[in-house]
C-alpha cells in the first residue's frame, strides 16, 4: 500500500496498492470499442473524461469499423490519443487475408489514417504458419504500426461459436502457443493477447492450468488477457496481482480499476490486492 497517489482522484487520502502512471507497461487496460455495445464519439467522450486515466487502450472488435464512416473512427482516435490511450484494431486481418497481399498493405495504409496504432493478428479461423504470422508482424511494424497477435488454444474461437461447437473443434497444445507467441515477440510484436475461449469463455471448467502455463512461459508483461466478465478478471488479479494484462468491456473500467487499486472487492479480494511503492 502507499500514500503516493499520483492521480487526480476524490478521497486520495485513503491508501492504494500502487499503480503506474500512463504511459504503463505493465497494469495495461484495454477497453473494447463500439460492438457488442453500439456508442459513439459523445458516449466515449463520457467515458474517457470520467475513466481515462486508467484505459490505456481502446479496441475495435471484429471488425466494427469498418461499419463507421471513416470520419467517425478518426473521431474515435481522436479521443482515445488526447487521453493518452492507443487505439487498436480487433482481429479483422482474418478477413483482409483472403484477398491478398495488396489488400492487407491498404488495410494498414488506411488504418494509420484514421488513427489505428496497434494492428491485432488474430489467427482463431485461419490455418497461419508461425513462419507467416511472423511475416505479418514484420509487416506490420514496418508500416509504422505496433503488432498484436491474438493466439489461443480453441480452434474457431474469436466468432461467438457454442461451447458444443468449439468442443467438437477441439484444442491447441499449449506448448505450441508459447512457441508461436515467443517468436512473434522475436519478430516485432509489441505483446500477445490471449483469447479467453478454451480457458475462462466457453468450458465447463476454467483451464486455470493454461493460463499459468502462458504467463509463465511468456511473461506476465507480454500477454494481455482476455477477461471481459468480472469473475475472470478477479481470478488474474488474485492470482497474479495488479500488474496483469487486461481486456475488458469498456463498462467494467472502475470495476477492475477498484479492484487493481485495492479500495473495493469481494470476499475473496477485499482488502487483499497489495503492491508496494
Amino acid at each position: 500500500m502507499s500514500n503516493e497517489i499520483p492521480f487526480d482522484v476524490s478521497f486520495n487520502f485513503v491508501p492504494r496498492a500502487v499503480r503506474p502512471t500512463k504511459p504503463r507497461t505493465h497494469g495495461i487496460t484495454e477497453i473494447r470499442a463500439p460492438y457488442y455495445s453500439t456508442f459513439g464519439t459523445r458516449h466515449l467522450q463520457d467515458v474517457m473524461d470520467v475513466a481515462g486515466q486508467w484505459v490505456d487502450g481502446i479496441k475495435w472488435a471484429g471488425g466494427s469499423f469498418a461499419l463507421v464512416p471513416p470520419e467517425q473512427v478518426r473521431a474515435f482516435s481522436d479521443i482515445a490519443h488526447e487521453h493518452d490511450a492507443y487505439v487498436s484494431s480487433g482481429g479483422w486481418i482474418e478477413t483482409v487475408l483472403r484477398y491478398g497481399d495488396d489488400a492487407v498493405d491498404h488495410y494498414l495504409k488506411e488504418a494509420k489514417e484514421v488513427g489505428f496504432d496497434t494492428i491485432e493478428i488474430s489467427t482463431g479461423f485461419i490455418m497461419l504458419p508461425t513462419s507467416g504470422l511472423q511475416r505479418l508482424v514484420e509487416k506490420v511494424v514496418r508500416a509504422g504500426l505496433k503488432a498484436k497477435p491474438e493466439l489461443g488454444i480453441q480452434i474457431g474461437s474469436g466468432g461467438d461459436s457454442s461451447e458444443e461447437e468449439l468442443a467438437a473443434e477441439g484444442a491447441k497444445d499449449i506448448g505450441d502457443l508459447i512457441d508461436r507467441g515467443s517468436k512473434a515477440l522475436e519478430a516485432g510484436a509489441d505483446i500477445i493477447m490471449i483469447e479467453s475461449e478454451g480457458i475462462t469463455e466457453n468450458v465447463h471448467r476454467w483451464n486455470t492450468g493454461a493460463a499459468a502455463a502462458i504467463m509463465n512461459g511468456l511473461g506476465i508483461e507480454n500477454v494481455m488477457f482476455e477477461a471481459a466478465d468480472g469473475p475472470v478478471f478477479e481470478w488474474y488479479v488474485k492470482n497474479y496481482g495488479n500488474e496483469v494484462n487486461l481486456f475488458v468491456d469498456h463498462s467494467q473500467i472502475l470495476q477492475l480499476e477498484g479492484l487493481r487499486q485495492n479500495i473495493w472487492g469481494n470476499k475473496s479480494t477485499w482488502g487483499r490486492v497489495i503492491n508496494p511503492a
